[in-house]
């Protein structure tokens, strides 16, 4: 059940562009506040990666976000989903800098829990590099609610942006087996 719960997830937060553009064609920007309210929240309170803390402010975010849409009746605070996803995904990753472990640090650690100092030296640039990414990423959603062009924005969002990620996924998992490789001999 879980699994199942995990993908739906997954399959609505990639769809949630989609489903905002198509659904304020037919629908008051109100309704589909309960849309980004339901959403945010069981992603929230499932993801049992980030603290309670952090979970916890993330809702808060969702409900004022969810809170102004429904009260001015604007699609603005919708938009704004994805750019307060990949603020919450930068402070999550930038906030593991300053641990003793990376974020990407305990995620190779699932598969190698004895990972050697070069491959720990390596995890953190690789959490420098997806810092980056959401920090390019969010801005660059920002600017698409800034501009004003719903098609724009349903691209990036619901799409480009995907590929990007995507494709930092796999430029690493290549460059891993590269420096693998070459350490390795």
């Amino acid at each position: 059940m879980k699994l199942f719960f995990t993908i739906s997830m997954v399959v609505l937060s990639v769809c949630y562009p989609l489903a905002v553009y198509f659904g304020l064609q037919y629908f008051s920007s109100r309704y589909l506040a309960l849309l980004l309210l339901t959403l945010g929240i069981a992603r929230s309170l499932t993801n049992e990666t980030a603290s309670s803390a952090g979970r916890w402010m993330m809702v808060a975010m969702l409900v004022l976000l969810a809170g102004w849409t429904w009260l001015a009746d604007s699609d603005l605070g919708l938009k704004l989903y994805p750019v307060l996803i990949s603020l919450n995904l930068l402070l999550y990753f930038g906030w593991s800098l300053r641990g003793p472990q990376t974020v990407v640090e305990r995620l190779a650690r699932l598969q190698d829990p004895e990972l050697p100092a070069s491959a720990v030296a390596y995890t953190r640039q690789v959490t420098k590099v997806w810092c980056g990414f959401f920090l390019v990423n969010g801005s660059i959603a920002l600017w698409t609610v800034v501009d004003g062009n719903d098609e724009i924005w349903t691209l990036y969002n619901g799409l480009i942006s995907y590929l990007l990620m995507g494709t930092l996924m796999a430029a690493e998992l290549l460059v891993r087996r590269h420096v693998k490789r070459t350490q390795h001999g």
